[in-house]
């Protein structure tokens, strides 16, 4: 008791004479550390946490000699990681409601204020950051609860965020499904030409987006496309990537069908998203030109044992059978030319733990899993020097999981510890 008014009173003191209060010293004592950068578990660390950033990292006995005042949070029988990183989220609307319609009954508010929710269990799943994907809502919630957060008003991971996501009319991201008697006013990402994708990019970049995202073909989510399909053609996608490059901004391309997966890397996109039917001409091609794969495996597995309960069209179900038929092998493609892979999940955030299980049983290695949601992850959102690893000077963003995910992967839906910007968001160790 003594010592905490003493701290409030040198606290006190400085914040009278202009000076910033002192800040919090943390020591985590990790039992068995993930190295992420070289794919490695460390035995008997410790982390010393400075304010948000991490101070030190090293042999326990160390560390903790180096901050004899320090708060100790121990963690020496769980497996220490990074912050998680989900780069193809979608945080606004109702993750239970897959029906056509839902952001026809959905305001605007009422999808950021599911957002808040739903960000606070990709926090709970041990998700310090994300990129959100792209969404249909005019206003931007996403992009205000980005920078809600950034200003600490509320909490929720790291956000880099698409905009509105650009498609043909017609296309993945046209949300009108209506009778054509009945059809909605034509919405500013829809863009069948190239001087109208200037403007639908032009808009998403005025308005604060991090990155473009291009729908480059159909998908299997709605009731209108055709996920074989390409769809902007590949003159409109790079057009998208010479404006969103010149604004210093980058591009993910939604690309399903073959061809349009190859138009979207030859017009220079940083990202395939799925790549579900990549084909050895396509996989060669990104590993040329160093794009990035975001594979989301689980989302069309879960997608395929959707009933109509979830408000899921039985077209949407379907496309959903139809597709996984083509994802093994074009993982494996993925794989075996060495492309750049990065985790994304692209589904209801219940089931973040559920991706690691899919890429690993897809062909992947639990380490390589494990820093697709690390390192990786973190060098594809151009974030490396900030998050993606435990070392000094970047945020302390530490998460602590039961069990061993090198050993075992679905240990990693196991979280016991999330910290945040050294603010524990969850301990239950």
């Amino acid at each position: 008791m003594h010592r905490l008014i003493r701290v409030f009173l040198v606290c006190l003191c400085a914040t009278a004479l202009g000076q910033p209060p002192a800040k919090s010293v943390v020591v985590i004592k990790a039992g068995k550390l993930f190295d992420a950068r070289n794919g490695r578990v460390l035995a008997n660390q410790a982390i010393l946490i400075e304010g948000d950033r991490i101070k030190e990292v090293g042999d326990s006995t160390t560390v903790i000699g180096h901050a004899s005042d320090a708060r100790v949070i121990d963690l020496s029988a769980a497996t220490v990681m990074p912050g998680l990183i989900d780069c193809h989220a979608h945080i606004l609307g109702n993750w239970k409601d897959f029906s056509p319609t839902k952001s026809l009954r959905t305001s605007s508010p009422q999808g950021a204020l599911w957002g808040v929710h739903n960000l606070q269990i990709w926090l709970d799943h041990g998700f310090t950051a994300l990129r959100d994907a792209g969404e249909d809502d005019l206003a931007y919630g996403q992009l205000a609860l980005r920078d809600s957060i950034s200003m600490g008003l509320i909490r929720g991971p790291r956000i880099v965020s698409a905009g509105n996501f650009v498609s043909v009319t017609g296309g993945h991201g046209d949300v009108d499904p209506l009778a054509p008697d009945q059809a909605l006013p034509r919405r500013p990402n829809l863009a069948d030409n190239v001087d109208q994708v200037s403007v639908a990019v032009r808009r998403d970049l005025k308005y604060g987006a991090d990155w473009i995202k291009l729908m480059a073909t159909g998908g299997v989510g709605d009731v209108l496309s055709d996920f074989s399909v390409q769809e902007l053609s590949e003159e409109q996608m790079a057009k998208a990537v010479e404006l969103a490059h010149r604004a210093r901004k980058k591009v993910m391309a939604h690309a399903e069908g073959t061809e349009g997966i190859k138009a979207a890397v030859r017009a220079g996109v940083d990202s395939i998203e799925h790549g579900t039917m990549l084909d050895e001409e396509g996989a060669d091609l990104m590993a040329k030109k160093g794009t990035w794969l975001v594979p989301t495996l689980e989302t069309f597995q879960r997608g395929a044992e959707l009933g109509a309960s979830s408000g899921q069209e039985a077209i949407s179900t379907q496309k959903t059978r139809t597709i996984l038929k083509f994802q093994p092998a074009a993982f494996q493609r993925a794989l075996q030319h060495h492309l750049k892979i990065a985790f994304g999940v692209d589904d209801d955030p219940d089931f973040l733990d559920r991706e690691f299980v899919a890429l690993v049983k897809g062909g992947m290695k639990p380490v390589e899993a494990l820093q697709a949601a690390t390192v990786n992850a973190a060098e594809l959102l151009g974030l490396s020097d900030q998050i993606g690893d435990i070392e000094a000077g970047k945020f302390a963003d530490i998460i602590a999981v039961s069990g061993d995910p090198l050993a075992d992967i679905s240990s990693i839906g196991n979280v016991v510890f999330v910290m945040k910007g050294g603010d524990v968001i969850k301990n239950t160790k």
